[in-house]
């Protein structure tokens, strides 16, 4: 099965959309083009690949272009061969004020509607909150995630640069919010941070899975207090790479994480940056890392565990996987 727990909006948009796009909001067109301008050509640091996912950005100002981008995206992914996509979006920085929020949120939410209901997967839609926004910004968008709950939304992130702002403490408002709504946790941490940055989001902020996570290995007494309380990890090797969590996919910690016992899920992060899919990074647990069918298995079964859906889509998603 394909189930894509980590993968972002903003990292799935098409350079031939972006071309069109651009002619709408006066953009010149990149010397290389869109194509050259939105992917990476070489691993760097996590400042370098989020500068490189930023220049999609003028891309989202529009509802139009928001319900447009989300469409494809499902389309996209429902190409591959997905079975249940959750997207990532952070609708602060293409949003400024709480209507305008709440606009681009529905508008995302339509987008993926539109999408599932031509494909047939199962899709959602994770607001993120971003650590270099202030906390009056991020409550916003966790008010916003509580009112589309049910309607599009079944999650709540925390994304962003963790090497620049580590401080977990200001999202605390944010979180509690998103929680009383009855939204799925997740956050980024332990990427660029150090190990205790995953136990600090579970306690503080409620997670229940970590995004990428690569450097929990690092304490083994934090690796395995994470393997004791079940938290859930976000793997997406390829990205990792890039953004300089580790200096080579032979070094990925997933191996460490498997003898830990800790449950991992995967995502593709931002496809159109590393130029991967899940598909991909799925054949590449087998090739790179060795994994056997029962270990695959046992990642679709925590996925579907794991995934922020309903239970009509959970029951449906158990079904398909036995």
């Amino acid at each position: 099965m394909l189930i894509n727990l980590h993968s972002h909006l903003e990292g799935r948009v098409r350079p031939s959309t972006a071309t069109e796009l651009a002619l709408t909001v006066d953009l010149p067109e990149p010397t290389f083009g869109w194509e050259r301008a939105i992917a990476l050509d070489a691993p760097g640091t996590l400042t370098q690949y989020l500068e490189r996912v930023a220049a999609t950005y003028p891309f989202f100002r529009s509802t139009e272009s928001v319900r447009r981008i989300a469409r494809e995206a499902v389309f996209d992914a429902a190409s591959t061969g997905h079975d249940h996509l959750e997207l990532r979006f952070g609708p602060a920085t293409h949003a400024d004020n709480e209507r305008g929020l709440d606009e681009i949120v529905r508008a995302a939410c339509e987008g993926l509607r539109e999408g599932a209901e031509s494909t047939g997967i199962s899709v959602g839609l994770v607001l993120a909150a971003l650590r270099h926004h202030d906390s009056e910004t991020n409550t916003l968008v966790a008010r916003a995630a509580a009112r589309a709950a049910g309607a599009g939304v079944v999650g709540f992130d925390l994304a962003g640069d963790e090497l620049l702002y580590p401080a977990l403490e200001p999202f605390e408002e944010a979180f509690s919010i998103a929680r009383a709504a009855g939204l799925g946790i997740t956050c980024h941490a332990a990427e660029a941070g150090p190990a205790s940055a995953a136990r600090q989001a579970v306690e503080l902020l409620g997670a229940t899975r970590i995004g990428h996570g690569a450097h929990i290995v690092d304490d083994p007494d934090m690796l395995a207090w994470c393997a004791d309380h079940g938290v859930v990890v976000e793997i997406c090797p390829t990205s990792n790479v890039y953004t300089g969590a580790i200096s080579s996919l032979d070094e990925h910690p997933e191996a460490a994480f498997r003898k830990a016992g800790l449950p991992l899920v995967l995502g593709d992060d931002n496809p159109m940056q590393t130029g991967t899919d899940l598909a991909y990074e799925r054949a590449l647990l087998q090739r790179q890392f060795g994994w056997s069918g029962d270990e695959l298995r046992a990642l679709d079964r925590t996925s579907v565990e794991a995934a922020f859906v309903d239970d009509a889509d959970r029951a449906r998603l158990r079904a398909r996987l036995e």
